[in-house]
């Protein structure tokens, strides 16, 4: 029973320091992808000029390869994506880069009154018109058993 129990606690200390060494290095992947993915669309943005750096059209290629150097490194460190810190890395991103962007033109909105209509016209008339045919075969004993 000793025996078992030493064997079973040399292999959980095993497996313990295996996950140490193969487990994501949070603290290493911030750091890279800090220095390498933000300085690549720092300059990326910093061609597209601040001007336009609210319309989408002109960033979201940086983004999709800002997006995508985070996967990357990831996926070589063997991290999950998208984890706790590549959630804190894009919120900065955004308070740096779009905070003063309006949402007007993205935003959605109502569709118009003649397409709304329709939708909500035809199911009343219809709930109408089987209330009225239910009362009206009610009415009528003939055919009943």
């Amino acid at each position: 029973m000793a025996s078992c129990t030493g064997r079973l606690l040399a292999t959980l200390l095993l497996a313990h320091q295996l996950n140490l060494l193969t487990a994501c290095n949070e603290a290493y992947y911030s750091y890279l992808i800090k220095h390498i993915c933000l300085e690549a669309y720092r300059f990326q943005m910093t061609d597209v000029g601040q001007k336009l750096w609210c319309d989408w059209g002109e960033t979201l290629s940086s983004y999709r390869d800002l997006t995508n150097c985070t996967a990357l490194i990831a996926n070589k460190m063997d991290c999950f994506w998208p984890n706790r810190v590549v959630d804190q890395f894009f919120l900065t991103i955004h308070k740096e880069y779009f905070e003063n962007c309006s949402v007007s033109g993205r935003a959605l909105g109502d569709p118009p009154n003649n397409i709304v209509g329709p939708f909500i016209a035809i199911p009343v008339m219809i709930t109408l018109f089987v209330t009225a045919l239910v009362v009206w075969r009610s009415k009528r004993n003939e055919g009943i058993i």
